[in-house]
Parts: C-alpha cells; structure tokens; sequence
C-alpha cells in the first residue's frame, strides 16, 4: 500500500534493526484500529517487531510465540515462512510472517479481536 497524504511517515530501519511491512490491507485498518485503542502496547509490539521479531533469549512467551499446527507458517510471495503472533491486548493480536532472508516483518494480521482463523 503506497503512502498518501495525511499518512503517518514510518522511520527507516537502521542496523540490525528489521523492516516492518504490511501484506494486507485488512492488516493496515486493522493496525489503525489498534492504533485508536492502544497505542501504548501496539508501540511496544512494534518495537519487538522492528528489533527482536523472531526466536531468541526469553521467547516464546504467552503473549508473544510462533503460532501452531496450520497456522505456523504462511506464504508471501510465493514462499512459505514461519508466523508468529504477538498479543497486544487481551483479545487484539497482530500475525506476522517473519522473512529472514529479506530482514522483513510482514503483517498478515492486525486487530483488536482474535483473529477469524482461530474460530
């Protein structure tokens, strides 16, 4: 989704630090809609996306893990990749594929309810 007036200017990646991208449009409403209700813990979420998305010291954790069974991986651009889910609020969650040859972070989900895949 290319930029357009009015939206808010994301900081470029430096060092180590990993590209966020959305995959979705049903992930940037979603995203401003957590944007609307918790800004807080959907900055801290980004912050863990953008430095630390992926297996490392202290993970998996309830709030934060790769998610299981059929939803363990999805695709994105023609490749299959690991997904990982982080809670941000009690019932809002964002799913992301982790892109570790590209350095990307790609949302696949955002949104201040669970997901409809977990029905």
């Amino acid at each position: 989704m290319s930029p357009k007036k009015g939206d808010p200017v994301a900081p470029p990646a430096i060092g180590a630090e990993w590209q966020i991208r959305f995959s979705t449009t049903e992930a940037v409403k979603g995203w401003q809609d957590l944007e609307n209700t918790a800004p807080g813990n959907l900055r801290k979420a980004w912050e863990t996306m953008r430095a630390e998305p992926g297996p490392g010291p202290g993970k998996p954790t309830s709030r934060h893990h790769q998610l299981r069974r059929s939803l363990a991986t999805g695709s994105h651009g023609g490749r299959t990749l690991p997904q990982w889910q982080i809670e941000v609020t009690g019932g809002g969650r964002i799913w992301y594929l982790l892109d570790e040859d590209r350095h990307t972070v790609w949302v696949q989900a955002a949104g201040t309810g669970h997901p409809k895949a977990t029905d």
